[in-house]
């Protein structure tokens, strides 16, 4: 599903227009984009959470050349399930 079905099956079920949905839509992405960005952890409930993890510097292996090289430290976000929607996908 992207983005546009997203929208149009939210707006459906909601009956909220699709610009009303896309515009909470766009919130709530950059709601957790800026909460990744403090590093804070963004709590939906018992629905689960975002949060950001850090993936270390690494040594890897370019494959094409066979010799090391360096990837830089990154930051990821993450969603961890909650108990109700693990319940609700069973």
């Amino acid at each position: 599903m992207n983005k546009s079905e997203f929208i149009a099956a939210v707006a459906e079920k909601s009956g909220l227009s699709k610009k009303d949905c896309e515009s909470v839509h766009d919130a709530y992405i950059r709601l957790i984009v800026d909460m990744g960005k403090q590093d804070n952890k963004a709590q939906l409930g018992n629905w689960g959470s975002f949060q950001m993890r850090v993936c270390p510097a690494r040594t890897g292996r370019n494959l094409r050349i066979n010799e090391p090289v360096e990837i830089p430290a990154a930051k990821a976000p993450v969603f961890k399930p909650g108990k109700t929607l693990k319940e609700k996908l069973q």
